[in-house]
């Protein structure tokens, strides 16, 4: 099948640092949304474009970005640990840390997109949803500039296999 110019199909499971890399990207583009909810809000309240916006938001983190985060604690980082690598180690106790932040933000902005889904509030905390966004800014930019190239050249073909199936496994796809 011929494809067009300047498309290229998602990564699979058989590429899963290229994946993760990809995942990266959605969590970018719903951050990005959710940028857009703010200040939609601030100009025009809640309104079902608003409201679609927080469910869509919501669906994803709920969903993808918890698997994303699995991914990485259950798979990812144990295999860069097994390596002995002294920087796989501080990568991985660092992007631990900031899991915590970024689970303790998504926590604190969480109810406020359910109350815009609802239809309960007509304005979400833009400091609250200014913090999600930037722990994940930064998070994303580490993994992607330091942490994937590193795992790159770490991780064999076979551990690689092995991450991917159960990335599969955990979507409950079949690989």
């Amino acid at each position: 099948m011929n494809e067009f110019p300047g498309t290229s199909a998602a990564p699979g499971f058989d590429d899963p640092l290229e994946m993760l890399q990809a995942c990266h990207g959605r969590i970018t583009a719903q951050c990005d949304t959710l940028t857009r909810l703010v200040s939609h809000l601030q100009q025009n309240g809640n309104d079902e474009q608003a409201a679609q916006a927080a469910r869509a938001i919501l669906r994803y983190f709920d969903t993808a970005g918890q698997f994303h985060h699995q991914d990485e604690e259950q798979d990812l980082f144990p295999a860069l640990l097994a390596s002995g690598d002294p920087s796989a180690s501080e990568y991985v106790d660092r992007l631990l840390a900031e899991h915590k932040v970024m689970d303790a933000a998504w926590q604190a902005l969480r109810p406020l997109l359910v109350a815009i889904a609802e239809d309960y509030a007509n304005t979400l905390d833009a400091d609250v949803a200014a913090h999600f966004i930037d722990s994940y800014a930064r998070h994303i930019a580490f993994e992607n500039s330091q942490l994937l190239p590193l795992a790159t050249t770490l991780l064999n073909e076979q551990q690689l296999q092995l991450l991917g199936r159960c990335m599969a496994t955990r979507r409950g796809v079949g690989n």
